[in-house]
């Protein structure tokens, strides 16, 4: 396959073609590191962080309950 930028000389236009394809090819690069990093690094620390509930305890409406009548009495 021939190098099609080698056929482009300084005073024209780049053909459209050739411009849509190079668009296409950045978006789709761009779009795989989009997903990459989505489902390798922002679901792992999500997922780390649900499960982690040592440091995080997840209160309930219950417990904000027992804690008001503790103080009251």
């Amino acid at each position: 396959m021939e190098n099609p930028f080698k056929k482009i000389l300084f005073n024209e236009e780049v053909p459209k073609v050739l411009k849509e394809k190079v668009i296409n090819d950045i978006s789709l690069i761009k779009l795989s590191i989009d997903l990459a990093d989505l489902f390798v690094v922002k679901y792992p620390n999500t997922v780390g962080e649900f499960l982690n509930t040592e440091k995080n305890p997840i209160k309930n409406d219950e417990d904000e309950d027992k804690e008001i009548d503790k103080n009251k009495i």
